[in-house]
Formats: C-alpha cells, sequence, structure tokens
C-alpha cells in the first residue's frame, strides 16, 4: 500500500467503500468505485454537500482503494494545508494514479493557491492521474476568484452528497456493528438516535466506544446499559 500524507495527517482507518452506507449518494459511489479500479474518469470527480454526508469519508476511502492495488495516491485535506504554499504540497503529485483535495472551499479567494490547483488540473488531465474534490458547495458557489479554475471543476463527474435520514442513520450503525462482530438492536439504535448528535462520524465514534465498554463489561448493547454508559459521559448528562 503507498500513500502520500503530508505530516500531519492521518487518514481515517475505517473509512472504506464498503463500510459507507451510500443511502441516496450511490451513484457518486459506484464512480469512485470504477475511477479507482481501472476506469479513470475524463476530468475530476466533484463531491459537494453539507458537513456529515461523508465527503472526507469517501476521499480517504477511495486513496485506499487506489493504494490497495499497489499504486500511489495522495490525500490532502486544505482546510488543514491552505495555510502552507501551495506549490510545496502540490508540486509533482500529477506522477501519482489519484490525488484527492478535501474541503476545497478552504482555498476559496487564495489567489496562489487557486492557481496552483488549476495547473495541477492541467497536468493531471495531461498525465492521466485521477483527481478527486470534495467542498461544502457546488464549484460556482465557492467564491472561486479564477473562473477557469470553476471551469475545469465542472468538467467530470459532479455529485451532491445528501445526508442520511434517520432510518437510513438507523441502517448505517447497525452495519456499522455487524462488521465489528455485534448486534445492534433496533431499539437501541434508535435510542441512540434520540439522545446523540445526529452527525454520523460522531454516531458511529459513539458506537465504537459503546462496543468496548461492552466487551469490558460483558454486557449486550441493551437500552438500560447505553443510557448508563451515556449517562457517564462528559456532554450526553
Amino acid at each position: 500500500m503507498s500513500l502520500q500524507l503530508p505530516l500531519s495527517v492521518q487518514l481515517r482507518p475505517q473509512a472504506t467503500l464498503d463500510n459507507y452506507y451510500p443511502g441516496r449518494n450511490g451513484a457518486a459511489v459506484q464512480r469512485l468505485r470504477e475511477c479507482t479500479r481501472g476506469r479513470p474518469s475524463e476530468g475530476a470527480v466533484y463531491l459537494w454537500g453539507m458537513p456529515g454526508c461523508g465527503r472526507s469519508h469517501l476521499l480517504q476511502a477511495a486513496c485506499r482503494e487506489v493504494a490497495g492495488l499497489g499504486l500511489t495516491a495522495s490525500y490532502l485535506p486544505l482546510a488543514e494545508l491552505a495555510g502552507q504554499p501551495p506549490q510545496a504540497l502540490l508540486e509533482g503529485l500529477e506522477q501519482l494514479a489519484l490525488v484527492a483535495l478535501d474541503d476545497l472551499q478552504a482555498i476559496a479567494g487564495q489567489a496562489p493557491w487557486e492557481e496552483a490547483v488549476f495547473h495541477l488540473f492541467n497536468r493531471a488531465f495531461d498525465s492521466g492521474c485521477q483527481l478527486l474534490f470534495a467542498a461544502d458547495a457546488n464549484s460556482n458557489g465557492l467564491g472561486l476568484t479564477l473562473p477557469d479554475l470553476a471551469s475545469r471543476l465542472s468538467w467530470g463527474f459532479v455529485f451532491q452528497l445528501h445526508g442520511l435520514n434517520d432510518d437510513e442513520k438507523l441502517a448505517a450503525m447497525q452495519q456499522r456493528a455487524r462488521e465489528r462482530g455485534f448486534e445492534l438492536p433496533e431499539g437501541t439504535a434508535r435510542f441512540l438516535l434520540r439522545r446523540c448528535p445526529r452527525d454520523m462520524s460522531v454516531l458511529l465514534d459513539i458506537l465504537e466506544r459503546l462496543d468496548t465498554a461492552a466487551l469490558a463489561a460483558k454486557r449486550r448493547l441493551t437500552v438500560p446499559f447505553v443510557r448508563q454508559w451515556l449517562d457517564g459521559q462528559a456532554g450526553f448528562r
């Protein structure tokens, strides 16, 4: 496996395409599967949506898929990196199989960054490198000051990612529980939805912590056990 990451960046260990519950985002997931398995897109793949819809999960998962084939991929979360010189981070990336730039909205209005991403786009197009982008708005709504970059971002596949409704969140939690080797009763899952933040990354983190606590206590994830555990956690009282 070959991943190029800035020193401060770590991928989420649970980020895979298989454990992303697609809901209404099946077409986006299928496009990522295709372009990471030998069918690259002509142009970039651009994902946009509100926080909690899984943008970062999907970009990181795509990088893992490509690296799992023995190719080299790079994941760059621009919200963390926008304060650094862009040339040092983007130079030569077009030689990789896949490059994922997350949180593109973080560099909107920064002329050096916009120009550097634009030139990377052109180099990647010439070299056959697959580019993935993710942001919280479509390319026309990012506030980019370089019109050519906004135009390039609309060349390929553009998908709006939709958040999950409550039934889909329940199914996603139960899927993750089965992947970890335990069952999450529907009543317990609905209790978690009532008591906890609705963000899926938060819910799945709570689920993993509950699994660890239940194993230590040799208990099942019943509503009484989960209520007791939540009552003992800061922020859930």
